[in-house]
């Protein structure tokens, strides 16, 4: 991979993440675990891309070929959309969470876009090495933001459960993770199938809908911070 594919891989999920940081008002999260937040999310890559691979191969799933509508959301849905959110939740929980400077709602949202954009980075790499600038611009608004809004909503709850009694504090943060899921799936359900031109175009209604919520779930915590008063 050259220079200039590697920078437009590489530099949407950049980007979101200095604006995430910008966004993140209050209380700056430190540097170092959002480094740390960032790499595991990127290296979330490899057994999310196992698991893919299995799924696509139990399912009769072809990434370059066609697909129906059956095979596309069982893929979409309960192969890559859970797989990949679950394992950026599992560090989101696992390290961020624990972290002393977890002291807000915000933070759960700061912590899951850097995982998240993690994960979309390498995963950029990857699929730009392969397809070139072309495939670079279409992903820097399409599949990049939709990591970062996907992490949004899971964030979101996470950071609810963070403050919550413990009694109900699982279950919060479990609807963050099906919030994401679902997302995550319905995005890549309408463009694995290739069964309707028509269903493929609820890509732009979803991704709308996604980046609505996760701009009003930003708006909430930040108004809501403990650090605003």
């Amino acid at each position: 991979m050259d220079f200039l594919n590697l920078y437009l891989a590489l530099a949407p999920a950049l980007a979101l993440a200095l604006y995430i940081y910008w966004k993140d008002k209050h209380e700056k999260e430190p540097i170092g675990v959002l480094v740390v937040c960032f790499v595991l999310g990127s290296l979330c890559c490899l057994p999310a891309g196992f698991f893919n691979a299995i799924g696509a191969e139990i399912l009769g799933f072809d990434f370059d070929g066609e697909n129906g509508l059956a095979v596309s959301f069982f893929m979409a849905f309960f192969v890559v959309g859970f797989g990949e959110e679950l394992c950026k939740y599992v560090v989101l929980v696992l390290y961020a969470l624990r972290k002393p400077s977890f002291n807000e709602p915000f933070d759960g949202i700061v912590y899951a876009v850097m995982i998240s954009l993690g994960f979309a980075a390498l995963e950029n790499v990857f699929y730009v090495s392969d397809g070139g600038v072309g495939v670079a611009f279409a992903r820097m608004f399409t599949a990049v933001p939709m990591h970062a809004a996907f992490a949004v909503l899971m964030g979101y709850q996470v950071g609810l459960a963070k403050f919550m009694n413990q009694s109900i504090r699982t279950n919060v943060s479990l609807k963050g993770l099906f919030l994401a899921v679902f997302f995550h799936g319905a995005y890549d359900f309408v463009l694995f199938q290739d069964s309707s031109a028509l269903l493929t175009l609820l890509v732009f209604p979803i991704m709308i809908w996604a980046f609505v919520l996760s701009r009003k779930a930003m708006r909430l915590h930040s108004k809501n911070s403990p650090f605003s008063k």
